[in-house]
């Protein structure tokens, strides 16, 4: 099946570009050595710990990695990250083989939207236009009309018809967010991330305090509070423009820590500062740090655990996503 391609170039970032083979670790020699017999590509998410970002080929956000490892002829997609973006990999890849190095590596987000109430909410409610966040499972995107990306939610939204009542699925906050920006009224559907959840007004303010010229940056999954004391509020992939354009030399990024590896190397003049949470100074997704550099060696070694998925179902979540990639 021909795949469509992105109208628009995902900033993605080759960490291993220009890299000296004699700096490689011995497990990241062996790790490159075995990619090459597998015919595999390595794809990290931004919020994967520093050892796996730099031995992946692309470092990036998950749809915009999806396609990258789309352009490419390798047989199989190592993706770094959590369980539904390597089934999103697998959804706009299908004749390749897409492993993840652990199964186990959810993601509360889309654990918060299952298939299965969707489809009961949807029954009461025949008329909804659903919009789906692509932080959701292949079953929740196979029930969708569209899918959005943080970076593109607002035009998307901004494209369906007036007449239509939206419901926005899984993250409430950032389709308050969305409903805020184009002034349509949305049903939210009543999921979080549970990382972007513990930032607060206090603690911003209290690390504000020590970096008084240092401008916010926030993920738009973050609470209203968070969002409305940030000087921008974008997509982890719009934080690295942002960050690159600034004039100040000291940024504070409320996201997921992993998110400061990459814009330490592409943005290697300045310093950033994690945003704070209550419990500590940095902030960590649990499901993201699952993966390590030994199962990536591992998973490389026995091309498991492998992303199953049946083809009704991946041809279902593909047509949103589609729909999303015509209306772009």
């Amino acid at each position: 099946m021909p795949i469509t391609k992105l109208p628009f170039t995902p900033m993605i970032f080759q960490p291993n570009a220009g890299r000296d083979i004699n700096s490689f670790t011995k497990i990241e020699k062996e790790i490159l050595k075995l990619k090459k017999d597998r015919d595999a590509i390595i794809l990290s998410h931004n919020y994967q710990i520093e050892p796996i970002q730099h031995v992946a080929d692309f470092v990036g956000d998950s749809l915009g990695l999806s396609y990258k490892a789309a352009e490419t002829d390798a047989e199989v997609i190592l993706f770094c990250g959590v369980h539904f973006m390597a089934e999103t990999a697998k959804i706009v890849n299908p004749g390749k083989r897409v492993i993840l190095p652990d199964l186990e590596a959810g993601c509360s987000l889309s654990d918060s939207c299952s298939a299965d109430k969707l489809k009961a909410y949807k029954e009461k409610n025949p008329h909804l236009y659903v919009v789906a966040y692509i932080n959701c499972s292949a079953e929740v995107k196979a029930q969708s009309d569209v899918i959005c990306t943080s970076g593109n939610a607002i035009n998307i939204v901004n494209k369906i018809p007036k007449d239509r009542e939206i419901l926005f699925v899984p993250d409430q906050n950032l389709g308050q967010w969305v409903a805020n920006k184009t002034g349509r009224s949305m049903r939210l559907w009543p999921g979080s991330c549970y990382i972007h959840v513990l930032f607060t007004l206090r603690t911003l303010e209290s690390i504000k305090e020590r970096f008084p010229d240092a401008p916010i940056v926030a993920h738009p999954e973050c609470t209203t509070m968070v969002r409305d004391m940030a000087d921008e509020v974008c997509s982890t992939e719009k934080m690295v423009s942002f960050c690159r354009e600034q004039a100040a030399d000291t940024i504070i990024v409320v996201t997921e820590m992993g998110m400061l590896h990459r814009l330490q190397r592409e943005v290697p003049e300045k310093t950033f500062v994690a945003g704070p949470t209550d419990r500590c100074a940095c902030n960590e997704c649990r499901y993201m740090k699952m993966n390590s550099i030994e199962k990536l060696r591992d998973s490389l070694l026995s091309l498991e655990p492998q992303i199953e998925m049946d083809e009704k179902t991946r041809k279902a979540a593909y047509k949103p996503i589609k729909r999303m990639l015509d209306w772009s």
